[in-house]
């Protein structure tokens, strides 16, 4: 589970608006500098300076949106040098700097996040070849994590670990709708719409706790619970999921309501809570994680705070959210 230290900062509503029409240099260049190596190597400096498929996902995404093809091969480079090993053609997961490869499972998130940066990047720089590869690696996550349940066709978050006898555990986070769309365009094949469809579906039944949130990783049993063995929680994971709806043009407000609930509930204190504890009916006590605010920004929300959030002082996760946060609430129709 990822701990991470937060800072009470902000976003302002207005960094928010929908009239932003790319990313900022400024931001994309703190970020860049903060986090990639000069090989082109994306620091997790929340979880000791690892390296991930999903930070190589993010980063390719804000190299795209900030039109920093150079940045992008770089990334890119790495990506494939270290993390491309699978005989099935998807993605180690976790790069240690000092051990190298420390997990070759694969992570669902970050390889659909690399395919659709590479989609993203194959129009943006005029590249067939990253069309090519966007192609490829959503057909490996096609054929080697997508399983059909009772539910509809549904994303394993890696090849190994995660089947139960009492049912499949899943991570909703993990379903990036606008990704999904995305590589329905470079993969034509009804499983994506299907995907689409069926992680709808279960963010409208797997709701829990006093807000009716989904936790941050499922267990799809009869009824569907909150998977045993993690934290039952709306935390860290499930913060991307009103990011992701929003960004993907999701228009239900039933689907909306419970995020916007929660986090209108302590808007007052003027610090929005990262996380809820079903069983407890607890909630973060400290508040501060930047990355919120952002998420919540996207909802309508007031801002909390007067400042500007400081790229420079924040760890990848919250500072990777906050950037996110601006590229959806410019490409999405929520």
């Amino acid at each position: 589970m990822r701990r991470w230290v937060w800072l009470a900062l902000g976003l302002s509503l207005a960094c928010l608006s929908s009239a932003v029409q790319a990313l900022d240099a400024a931001l994309w260049q703190a970020w860049r500098e903060r986090f990639v190596t000069a090989d082109g190597r994306v620091v997790d400096t929340g979880q000791g300076g690892v390296s991930t498929s999903e930070g190589q996902g993010y980063g390719m995404l804000l190299a795209v949106a900030a039109g920093d093809a150079v940045s992008f091969d770089r990334l890119w480079a790495w990506t494939r040098q270290h993390l491309a090993l699978r005989p099935d053609g998807l993605l180690a997961w976790r790069y240690h700097p000092v051990r190298g490869v420390e997990d070759d499972n694969a992570a669902a998130d970050g390889d659909l996040l690399v395919a659709w940066s590479l989609a993203r990047a194959a129009e943006r720089f005029g590249r067939p070849d990253y069309r090519q590869q966007a192609q490829a690696l959503a057909a490996a996550v096609r054929r080697q994590l997508v399983v059909q349940t009772a539910w509809g066709p549904v994303l394993k978050p890696a090849p190994a670990g995660f089947d139960r006898t009492d049912g499949l555990v899943v991570n909703l986070s993990y379903w990036v709708f606008p990704a999904l769309d995305a590589l329905a365009r470079v993969d034509p094949d009804p499983v994506w719409p299907a995907l689409r469809e069926s992680g709808l579906r279960l963010l409208r039944l797997a709701r829990f706790g006093r807000w009716g949130l989904p936790p941050d990783w499922l267990l799809l049993a009869d009824p569907l619970r909150p998977a045993p063995g993690w934290p039952s929680r709306f935390g860290y994971d499930a913060l991307r999921i009103p990011l992701h709806l929003v960004w993907g043009g999701v228009r239900d407000e039933a689907l909306l309501a419970p995020y916007r609930a929660y986090w209108e509930a302590y808007a007052c204190t003027g610090r929005l809570p990262a996380w809820t504890d079903f069983d407890l009916d607890a909630v973060d006590a400290w508040g501060g994680f930047a990355g919120v605010q952002a998420v919540a920004g996207l909802l309508g929300l007031n801002a909390l705070s007067k400042g500007r959030p400081r790229i420079e002082e924040l760890d990848y996760y919250p500072a990777t959210v906050l950037l996110l946060a601006r590229l959806a609430a410019r490409e999405g129709r929520p």
